[in-house]
């Protein structure tokens, strides 16, 4: 059985303090993210409590993180990134995020929604984010253990689908939870090994994709471990 974790600063001190998470945003700013509902949600969300505490001092660079079990946790500009495109002239609305990892995007997506639901695969890794979150007490956050391919079909129709792995084409279950007028955003796998994001829109008229930057994620699995 795993120890439980100790209780971490939220404030944090030195290279976790909140001085050097308002340097991260600030630098976030510089590098295109405007929307100040998606600065101040990073900016409230202490990362450095997201990843082992032998890292921590590396919480507010911008850079992916190992997590452990083969997955990270997304650099911040990624995150910031993502949500500023689901949110462009609108609200988030009824979220789900696919992948939960360590629980930090579910933790900032929970700033700005009223309701997020958030699946990961791994058992450990899904027991690993309700430690990191429980300090926070996001009363709007729920986290469900189950394959990402299949999205939540109990708590579908959801306005916002934001999916933290690479998928090789966009999971048809995902598609059929999104609403009407709903975003959904992604990577997704091309030739050879490079990877693009993609913004999914659900018209009335059928399903708008736009194709954004190039990324690199961590492969989305099917099944559960």
């Amino acid at each position: 059985m795993n120890e439980p974790r100790r209780a971490r600063n939220l404030a944090g001190v030195g290279m976790t303090s909140q001085r050097t998470r308002a340097r991260m945003v600030e630098r976030l700013r510089e590098e295109g993210i405007a929307d100040p509902r998606v600065l101040a949600a990073m900016e409230a969300v202490p990362r450095h409590v997201f990843v082992e505490e032998a890292l921590a001092h590396r919480a507010y660079e911008d850079n992916a993180l190992p997590i452990g079990f083969g997955q990270t946790i997304s650099q911040p500009y990624i995150v910031a990134r993502m949500i500023e495109e689901l949110m462009r002239g609108r609200e988030l609305g009824r979220v789900l995020e696919v992948g939960t990892g360590c629980g930090y995007q579910a933790a900032v997506l929970a700033q700005l929604s009223a309701q997020v639901y958030s699946i990961e695969r791994i058992r450990e890794l899904l027991e690993r984010a309700r430690s990191n979150l429980r300090e926070l007490r996001l009363s709007n956050l729920r986290l469900a253990y189950g394959d990402g391919n299949e999205g939540l079909e109990k708590a579908a129709p959801f306005d916002s689908i934001v999916v933290a792995a690479a998928a090789p084409a966009v999971p048809q279950a995902l598609l059929r939870q999104l609403a009407l007028g709903g975003r959904m955003i992604l990577p997704i796998r091309q030739a050879g090994d490079s990877q693009r994001l993609a913004l999914i829109e659900r018209e009335r008229r059928g399903f708008v994709e736009t194709p954004l930057d190039p990324v690199r994620f961590v492969p989305l699995e099917a099944g559960k471990r």
